[in-house]
């Protein structure tokens, strides 16, 4: 029964987790994101083929925390495109396994974007594999694959997903 209940706990921890992260990108315009991740860590965006075929390709790719700040920084500062922003929507976490202070997850999400005209359309549908860092005061992302079920990406992909 213990340790059902630290399952729970360790799941409703990612659960949050997620949340924070969703809320980064959907209401803060990216304030935050790069603070979700662990300072060693691998973030891509990537398709469902390229991901069963093992292929390292993605539409988006950064191997540190300074990449994910990066990117941010070159939303707000350097690119032009047409304003837009994004509505996570995300399943339940399955907690694939557990290895010391690492955790391993799956969870299913949908992106809905929101043009400034009002338009809204689903942009992306998917799965975060997630490799957690857990410790008794943060739980921090070391690597999350967005793979994405569709192999095409709509060239307006600006913000993470």
């Amino acid at each position: 029964m213990r340790q059902v209940a630290a399952c729970e706990i360790l799941r409703e921890r990612i659960v949050h987790a997620q949340a924070v992260y969703a809320r980064s990108l959907d209401d803060n315009g990216g304030e935050g994101w790069a603070d979700c991740f662990a300072e060693d860590c691998f973030y891509i965006v990537t398709t469902a083929d390229n991901h069963q075929n093992g292929m390292m390709a993605g539409l988006m790719y950064a191997d540190s925390k300074g990449m994910l700040k990066d990117r941010i920084a070159a939303l707000k500062e350097a690119n032009i495109y047409e304003r837009h922003s994004y509505r996570h929507v995300m399943g339940q976490p399955l907690i694939a396994r557990r290895d010391g202070d690492l955790v391993y997850a799956e969870t299913p999400f949908m992106v809905a974007r929101v043009m400034r005209t009002g338009e809204t359309s689903l942009f992306a549908t998917g799965r975060y594999l997630d490799c957690y860092v857990v410790t008794q005061d943060s739980i921090l992302l070391q690597e999350r694959k967005v793979v994405c079920d569709s192999s095409r990406i709509d060239t307006l992909l600006a913000l993470p997903l």
